[in-house]
């Protein structure tokens, strides 16, 4: 490469980095603008208005950045090799969201659920990807009763909720009879656990006050490139019964 081509691979690369700056800041002021009308509403009233909005501004897939398939690389490859050492043979994945990166993921499994708490999603997803061994439910993961599975798999979903929810969520999934979690947890990467409104975003380290998980059994960084997350965003893997709730 001469110094003509590198000059220009520079700037090329210089106005790749400011364009995705650019879409983060569009996305992050409009986003919590949006935050203000979630007030006081529903689980399911938000998440459907960020669907139907496509609140996250990601072309891609309505689930958000951290949804495509650039950002799920690494997990799409190790969440079969995971699930093959567990004997995993049923999974609950919620929420599932578009179903657009985990269709691409060669599940070896005899029972696959799809949970999500936007009607209008599930319907979408149902008609596009159900068959024997796969089905898709509108479900609140707070409130409703969940299949008994073999491993829940709930990836993006904690940073979104209040403890409180997040809290009465877990407890749910004990209750359902399940026997492990695998869910979205930043280790080392915030110093204090924040709460929030339904809707909004925060890094969380299940580790810290006030679920105080014990370490977990296994730990998969996702090796994000994500504009404005943390590089200390993992999968934790825990057992159910282990969890102190």
């Amino acid at each position: 490469m001469n110094q003509t081509q590198q000059s220009n691979a520079s700037v090329d690369s210089l106005i790749l980095n400011l364009q995705k700056k650019i879409k983060f800041w569009h996305y992050a002021i409009g986003f919590h603008l949006n935050l203000l009308t979630y007030l006081g509403k529903s689980r399911d009233y938000v998440f459907s208005n960020i669907f139907s909005h496509n609140r996250w501004l990601e072309s891609e897939s309505v689930s958000g950045p951290g949804s495509t398939l650039e950002q799920t690389a690494f997990i799409r490859k190790m969440l079969p090799l995971l699930l093959k050492e567990l004997n995993v043979k049923s999974v609950l994945d919620a929420p599932c969201g578009d179903f657009y990166w985990m269709k691409e993921v060669e599940l070896d499994l005899d029972e696959y659920w799809g949970g999500d708490i936007v009607p209008d999603l599930i319907t979408e997803i149902k008609q596009k990807y159900a068959n024997k061994k796969r089905n898709f439910i509108t479900l609140d993961i707070v409130a409703d009763q969940l299949p008994t599975v073999d491993l829940i798999f709930c990836r993006d979903c904690f940073v979104h909720l209040p403890f409180k929810d997040i809290i009465t969520a877990i407890k749910n999934f004990k209750t359902s009879g399940s026997t492990y979690l695998l869910t979205t947890t930043y280790p080392g990467g915030v110093q204090k656990n924040k709460d929030i409104i339904i809707g909004n975003w925060r890094a969380i380290d299940l580790q810290l006050s006030p679920f105080n998980f014990s370490p977990p059994i296994k730990v998969i960084n996702e090796q994000t490139t994500e504009s404005g997350d943390l590089p200390e965003k993992s999968l934790g893997l825990w057992k159910l019964a282990d969890i102190p709730l």
